[in-house]
């Protein structure tokens, strides 16, 4: 199994990380040169990992890397063809439109899958203008007022079981993995 690659949570802590005495008035030179040069290089590099490991807040229509890591492929060990190691997710937005009045619709996600391909999050919003915003999946305590959300190789699908056709404006986000 691949070593976990970071820390829980991501930070960087800025403070007292490089000794301001060395910048001050002393010359950098000789042994302080190195040693300034060696935490601004450590200084770097945590940066880096931090912003490459956080989850980018970019929702746009089309495939985006958004910076959430999933735990290596449990099928692959040391013993397979292909070593295990952690796996990048991927986000679209779908511009869904109109929610659906009783029944089902359907929008092409543009997604091409495979065995390989596996869904992380389906979820959305909702929007009858200026004055109801649901979350999708909704559930109400009325049975018929419910609505699915789901995908399958081709499309997302929301279903409803009652007119939800006022609801003019609904984004579907949908996360994956590959492998």
């Amino acid at each position: 199994m691949a070593e976990f690659p970071f820390n829980a949570g991501s930070f960087v802590y800025l403070r007292n990380a490089i000794d301001d005495n060395l910048i001050g008035q002393n010359k950098l030179e000789g042994e302080k040169l190195r040693d300034f040069l060696t935490r601004l290089r450590e200084l770097f590099g945590q940066i880096e990992d931090v912003l490459n490991k956080k989850d980018t807040g970019f929702y746009v229509e089309q495939q985006f890397v958004n910076g959430q890591v999933f735990f290596p492929n449990p099928t692959l060990s040391s013993t397979t063809s292909q070593s295990p190691t952690y796996r990048q997710v991927y986000r679209k937005v779908i511009d869904f439109g109109a929610l659906p009045n009783a029944g089902t619709t359907s929008v092409a996600h543009g997604i091409t899958t495979d065995a390989q391909f596996t869904f992380t999050r389906i979820y959305g919003c909702a929007t009858d203008p200026s004055t109801t915003y649901i979350p999708l999946p909704y559930a109400s305590p009325t049975a018929a007022n419910n609505i699915e959300i789901n995908a399958d190789t081709t499309n997302v699908n929301i279903t409803t079981g009652s007119d939800r056709t006022g609801f003019t404006t609904t984004y579907v986000v949908i996360e994956w993995i590959n492998q």
